[in-house]
């Protein structure tokens, strides 16, 4: 979420959370909803409509359950909760959740509920938005019902780390969780695959002959010859190796479109904000031609000019997206959770899934595991209060509970896996995300991605180790999973590039930079460098997409210059030495740690 809590609207923040926190009582009244006044809205998410009325509080939407508001930065679907994951938290706790969505509502939704001094009864925060917010007497001090917990407790020297972060709490104070913390180690790397590598489809390029890719120009050519081949789906409908969205841009902190600020990965680059940290921990700016930001941009407008990307990309959102990724209207995939919109059982053993083909010249960023947590937090809004304070802590303790991740990260028994003799799981219905198969009635029926979890965050990441099976909670850490999914076409992949997994390849080549998880204390930006990030971050997304469609070189370049010159006209220069000097304190952190 884009950094928008200025230093004048934590003050009145402040002033106004003191009013209606002394005049909370219960919960019972509802006191998030008056953030909006109590107006409905209707939000197209693009899979689905969904009407929410954001200042209902604890109105139940059915019978006598009450409503919980979650505002979470992590959502991409505004409204109720429904279906199976709804009747899972109803049976338990009688309760209903509503989700306040800011990346489909806007951020303005941010100001305008944070202003009236209650963002929500749950709040999911990127983790410098919350420390603001905790300065600015929003967040509850949860540590008295902390020490009462089972399954949070397991993860306490996490819990306890992020809130001695956070300055002006007492010490012992605890205001945020962590999402998805791990039980493994700050430096492990416990995943087959990274976050972001290039992902073929298999069939696709062993058509080719599974030729060599050197670089990025052989990696276009390789493209364009799947696309010359394959210019449709198997139903008609155009292909095309890349298909961008932009609703995800300038989220998370970061500057830029999101997808290109991702593929910077490739080249063992992270940006953070308006700075790029290079593989040896120095850093340069955003806009230097040499960063990497600027070569993945001409990548992509190089593939445009070559037909290769879809003409989509600009306007479609991340729902339309996914949707082509689940017809096989794409042909590269560089998030290791795209697969999952095609990777069936099927498709691995006949030979058509995506597959990580390492570019020789790339050396792949990593984060290891979340160990610390991922960056965002979860909180208690302040004028939460009695029997409403009680259910949510519960709820929270459960949502860190084997059962509760098993539901999360693996879904639902009987229906998404089977508990064999041994007391470990084995997939079935791997396709009933991407199809949305019918749930059973017994689990509330309707489709099951429909009822998915759409708080779409956990407080404990999806490769910890389930205790009820010695193996981690995600599908893919099973051995079942592993065994059934050594296909032939795993066997050939490991035969061409000499490795187990994407991993195991890229340790053994010398191609994969680890950043250690460590958790610091953040400067929070101020009034003056969050109008500049603004201001900046509109004028490098509108640049960036206008330049992946620029038609020459020549044009290209002219719209970064033009680029480059209005964002120093806003005082990027100043944005750059504020951002250089906050990262350098988690690069020092890093380097402790390794």
């Amino acid at each position: 979420m884009k950094k928008k809590l200025l230093a004048t609207l934590l003050t009145a923040a402040m002033v106004v959370s003191c009013i209606t926190g002394c005049g909370s009582g219960s919960g019972d009244t509802g006191s998030a909803g008056g953030s909006t006044g109590g107006s409905a809205t209707t939000t197209d998410t693009g899979s689905s409509s969904a009407s929410t009325d954001t200042g209902s509080g604890d109105a139940a939407a059915s019978g006598d359950a009450m409503v919980i508001e979650i505002y979470d930065v992590a959502a991409n679907y505004q409204g109720m909760q429904t279906g199976w994951f709804q009747k899972v938290v109803k049976d338990r706790f009688n309760i209903e959740l509503n989700i306040i969505a800011p990346q489909v509502a806007g951020d303005a939704i941010y100001q305008t509920r944070a202003s009236s001094g209650n963002l929500g009864d749950i709040v999911i925060l990127d983790a410098t938005d919350f420390k603001d917010c905790v300065a600015a007497g929003l967040i509850k001090d949860i540590s008295a019902e902390y020490a009462n917990t089972t399954n949070l407790k397991q993860y306490d020297e996490q819990i306890q780390t992020l809130n001695k972060g956070i300055e002006g709490i007492a010490d012992g104070a605890i205001y945020g969780i962590p999402t998805e913390m791990t039980n493994t180690s700050p430096t492990s790397v416990t995943d087959e695959n990274i976050y972001s590598s290039p992902l073929l489809r298999w069939d696709l390029y062993t058509e080719l002959g599974c030729p060599d890719i050197a670089d990025l120009d052989g990696l276009l050519d390789v493209l364009a010859q799947m696309k010359e081949a394959h210019p449709t789906n198997d139903a008609g409908d155009p292909a095309y190796p890349f298909s961008l969205w932009p609703d995800w841009d300038g989220g998370d902190g970061m500057l830029g479109i999101a997808n290109v600020v991702q593929l910077t990965t490739w080249y063992g680059e992270k940006i953070k904000g308006s700075a790029i940290v290079k593989p040896d921990d120095t850093m340069i700016s955003l806009t230097d031609k040499a960063g990497s930001y600027y070569r993945i941009l001409k990548f992509l407008n190089k593939a445009y000019r070559m037909g290769l990307v879809d003409p989509d990309s600009a306007t479609q959102d991340w729902n339309s997206a996914c949707a082509k990724m689940s017809a096989g209207q794409v042909y590269l995939m560089w998030y290791s959770w795209q697969v999952g919109f095609w990777n069936t059982q099927e498709r691995l053993d006949n030979g058509t899934a995506f597959i990580f083909i390492p570019v020789k010249d790339q050396l792949y960023y990593a984060d290891s595991d979340s160990y610390y947590g991922s960056g965002r937090v979860w909180g208690v809004g302040s004028g939460v209060d009695g029997e409403k304070y009680e259910t949510i802590m519960k709820f929270l303790d459960w949502y860190a509970s084997p059962e509760a991740l098993e539901f999360q990260h693996a879904g639902i028994e009987g229906f998404n896996y089977v508990r064999g003799e041994d007391g470990k799981f084995t997939l079935i219905n791997d396709n009933a995300l991407m199809d949305n198969l019918p749930v059973p009635e017994e689990w509330g029926g309707a489709g099951y991605s429909d009822g998915n979890n759409a708080i779409n965050q956990w407080i404990v990441a999806a490769l910890s180790t389930n205790p009820n099976t010695g193996e981690g909670y995600a599908s893919k850490f099973w051995s079942s999973y592993k065994e059934s999914t050594m296909t032939q076409m795993k066997k050939d992949w490991s035969a061409k590039f000499g490795a187990t997994d994407p991993v195991d390849y890229m340790k053994k080549n010398g191609v994969l930079n680890v950043s250690p998880n460590v958790s610091v204390s953040l400067p929070s930006d101020t009034a003056d460098i969050s109008v500049i990030r603004n201001q900046c971050n509109e004028a490098i997304c509108d640049a960036s997409w206008r330049m992946i469609f620029a038609e020459s070189d020549e044009q290209f370049d002219a719209m970064w210059d033009e680029m480059a010159a209005q964002m120093d006209g806003f005082g990027f220069q100043d944005l750059l030495a504020f951002d250089m000097a906050k990262e350098q304190i988690e690069i020092d952190a890093k380097k402790a740690a390794k």
